[in-house]
């Protein structure tokens, strides 16, 4: 067996991985960065981008069909070309995993391992089949996560999917049943619906994307609808996989949402999207002896990375990205990335790191946004003294949006009574990548809604409809120091 003695040990090459290794490198050179799997982030690989490359193919093609309403005449059907959709895709999606890798390669040989980690002991790695012994004194957990789904999912057999499948196929399939009406679910599920796809999504407990505006999210359940059968909190009763004259496919039997009739389809595939979980489980994490949560993943602080021992004293292991299953989006992981890094390579020394306001963006249509505390958050520090305020528009009347016939969905937004700092804002609407963007660059820096008011407006843009939301939300505040010492008195939490 091979013998490695590091300062700090990285395992994974991921957007949080790449990011905790040049931030440790910034202390010590002794740094060895550990992955088992392909090079190339979850994002480049089988998420953000070939995900975005299959959105905008549907959107072209939803386009030129939408293309009437505005004088606009398309000589006969628009076709989708299955296998040119794909090969573009796939095409594209290797070119952007191709600069991750040559990211990847230019850092020191010495610097990089392959293999699969596991823990030997609470100061050792082995990775791969006995093949190197690793010991650290620092150690970074970045190993991302996989898709996870129940059980009887099982049951569709070969026709079972998950998303990094999608991204395999050579051309379209004619049917697909989504079961989760979450992030992945959602934006792969309306574009392949656009694409010409038949589609069913199901969903569990009435979520959909990230809202938790119960006012958006019905907005959103409704208006999605409008183009594909949605069932957030479906009554599925039977899964099999079945072959017949038209090959091999699964068969779903469910409860119809507004008939209540009970229906048995065929579809050809069964894409499962019903969340991830983190990639701890394979790392024989028992002996780190670290305090773990319901799911076995180690408790950690979210300011500095750094995990706790079962005896709740502080560790020299650190968990950063989807590992930690807190916030799993690539922005979140490299900044994760990169404070556990630092920590890991000043240890002992431990500093909080900059944690940036909270940002999640849907590429679906209308899009879908989170800023800022969730209503859920919101609720629990402020619900029962009523120390805030809601402002809100609908984009159905709003200018630009109707000129662009994108006039579709809301924007909330939401003020703390007294001060008039704005706390957070949910979108479900035209651009909303965008707004959202204005939104948490605001939050961040403390604005309150006055404030954002005294910024410029242009017209017509769709920009205006959050100037209407953020005239109705200051409307419906109470501002001035008596407020804010009755709210301090209700105090977070009660």
């Amino acid at each position: 067996m091979n013998e490695r003695q590091v300062e700090v040990a990285i395992i994974g090459a991921g957007s949080a991985g790449l990011g905790a290794y040049r931030a440790a490198k910034a202390h010590t050179d002794s740094v060895v960065m550990i992955e088992g799997g392909p090079y190339g982030t979850t994002c480049a690989r089988v998420g953000c981008m070939p995900s975005k490359l299959l959105i905008s193919a549907a959107e072209a093609a939803h386009h030129a069909r939408d293309a009437g309403p505005f004088g606009i005449e398309i000589q006969g059907e628009v076709k989708v070309n299955g296998r040119a959709v794909m090969e573009r895709i796939k095409r594209e999606r290797d070119r952007f995993v191709g600069f991750v890798i040559e990211s990847i390669e230019g850092i020191p040989s010495h610097d990089r391992l392959r293999g699969n980690a596991r823990f030997e002991t609470a100061n050792s790695l082995i990775i791969g089949d006995n093949e190197t012994r690793v010991t650290f004194e620092r150690v970074i957990i970045a190993t991302g996560s996989r898709p996870s789904y129940p059980g009887f999912f099982d049951n569709a057999g070969d026709r079972l999917i998950i998303n990094d499948n999608v991204f395999e196929w050579n051309d379209l399939p004619e049917s697909v049943a989504v079961f989760g009406p979450g992030v992945i679910g959602l934006e792969l599920g309306q574009a392949l619906s656009r694409l010409g796809v038949r589609i069913r999504m199901f969903g569990v407990g009435g979520a959909i994307g990230p809202l938790r505006d119960e006012t958006i999210r019905a907005n959103a359940d409704r208006v999605f609808n409008e183009e594909f059968y949605l069932d957030p909190d479906a009554k599925v009763e039977k899964i099999e996989r079945v072959e017949d004259d038209n090959g091999a496919g699964v068969e779903i039997t469910f409860i119809e949402r507004s008939s209540e009739a009970r229906l048995t389809e065929r579809f050809d595939y069964l894409l499962a999207a019903t969340g991830r979980r983190p990639n701890v489980d394979s790392l024989n994490i028992d002996a780190l002896n670290l305090k773990l949560d319901e799911r076995g993943v180690p408790v950690f602080n979210r300011h500095t990375l750094q995990t706790r021992l079962a005896d709740d004293q502080p560790s020299n292991v650190f968990i950063a990205g989807d590992a930690n299953n807190d916030l799993p989006l690539l922005h979140e992981a490299s900044d994760e990335g990169r404070i556990a890094g630092d920590n890991a390579g000043r240890f002992p020394e431990v500093r909080a790191g900059h944690r940036k306001s909270t940002i999640a963006v849907v590429f679906s249509d209308p899009q879908m946004a989170t800023i800022g505390l969730s209503t859920a958050e919101i609720e629990q520090r402020y619900g029962a003294c009523d120390c805030y305020a809601t402002g809100e528009v609908d984009f159905t009347g709003q200018g630009r949006s109707r000129v662009m016939r994108m006039n579709k969905g809301m924007l909330r937004v939401y003020g703390e009574q007294g001060t008039g700092l704005l706390l957070g804002a949910e979108i479900f609407g035209p651009r909303a990548e965008h707004l959202a963007h204005l939104l948490a660059w605001a939050h961040q820096q403390r604005m309150t809604i006055e404030q954002m008011l005294e910024m410029p407006f242009y017209h017509p843009v769709i920009e205006e409809g959050l100037r209407t939301a953020l005239r109705d939300l200051n409307a419906n505040l109470q501002l001035g120091p008596a407020i804010v010492e009755r709210c301090m008195e209700c105090g977070p939490g009660d």
